[in-house]
């Protein structure tokens, strides 16, 4: 019998296929997790799956998978060490990513929550805030004052 951390490897490598067959990036990088982004935006809205989207049927597992990816994504880029518990009947919810700072995330949840609220739980807002820097990412502009807010 396969363990819950055996899923968690399982499944982040067969989404990862099966979004690069489907056109999105899916490479553990942090720049694929715009890719991401955009897999949710288009196959669900706001808790809803899209219909004949990809999340209308097994969306349970596709969600847990979609978790199992994000969570690899940081830990193959800042490190960390997996924690399950196979007695846990909610355990593929609360499967837990152990940073090496000592924090931990739960990034099958956080999929979730993206699922259920939309674009404003972003995945790519919560992986900058954890610290992984995507190469396309650029720094602010520096401040400059507009000539038609200025009032003479």
């Amino acid at each position: 019998m396969a363990s819950l951390l055996d899923d968690v490897h399982t499944s982040a490598a067969w989404v990862a296929r099966a979004l690069d067959s489907s056109g999105y990036r899916a490479d553990f990088t942090p720049e694929s997790l715009p890719d991401i982004e955009r897999f949710l935006s288009e196959h669900s809205d706001h808790g809803i799956a899209t219909d004949g989207g990809l999340l209308a049927a097994d969306r349970g597992p596709r969600l847990f998978a979609l978790g199992a990816y994000l969570g690899e994504t940081v830990r193959q880029s800042l490190g960390g060490v997996w924690e399950v518990d196979d007695q846990d009947p909610h355990g593929e919810m609360n499967v837990v990513l152990r940073l090496p700072d000592g924090s931990i995330i739960w990034p099958v949840q956080r999929v979730i929550k993206r699922f259920q609220n939309g674009p404003e739980d972003s995945i790519v807002g919560y992986a900058i805030g954890l610290g992984l820097r995507l190469s396309a990412q650029r720094p602010a502009p520096p401040y400059r004052r507009r000539s038609w807010l200025r009032r003479g």
